[in-house]
């Protein structure tokens, strides 16, 4: 009886329907990633802080010194303050990627790849109060030419 119940129960669940993917949260989802991205190569801390969620954590794992790899991270001020700085604005406008790639979306969570001209990030965004928002990002450098990882 019990597997009855919950075979019912994950059916009803997997057939419920989920709301839909519109083309305004595809819009808004991939405008989110570039305020993100050229926000960043422009140094343009409001965009970059209009996409980001106040607890936004941005994670890479790296070597130390020592070869211990080790989880490097920032959060969403110390992002928008290496913006205000001005860091992306040393990648020359003609090497400047920003690819954006919607990986998937579901309710009011998005999956979403961005393609930089140094870096490969993998965003997770929100909608929050009708507004997406990155909430993490999992990041990796990209290989220079002849260097492996």
């Amino acid at each position: 009886m019990k597997q009855t119940i919950l075979a019912i129960t994950v059916a009803a669940a997997l057939l419920s329907p989920a709301r839909a993917q519109s083309p305004e949260d595809n819009a808004a989802i991939k405008q989110t990633a570039l305020d993100y991205i050229e926000g960043w190569y422009e140094g343009n801390a409001e965009r970059m802080e209009r996409a980001l969620h106040p607890k936004l954590v941005k994670r890479i794992f790296e070597k130390n010194s020592a070869g211990e790899v080790v989880l490097d991270e920032m959060g969403a001020q110390q992002l928008v303050e290496g913006t205000r700085r001005g860091g992306g604005k040393r990648t020359p406008p003609e090497k400047q990627q920003k690819d954006v790639t919607i990986l998937d979306v579901f309710e009011n969570a998005a999956a979403v790849k961005v393609v930089a001209s140094d870096w490969i990030d993998y965003l997770q965004m929100a909608q929050v109060d009708g507004r997406w928002v990155i909430i993490n990002v999992l990041w990796e450098l990209k290989p220079k030419s002849g260097e492996s990882r």
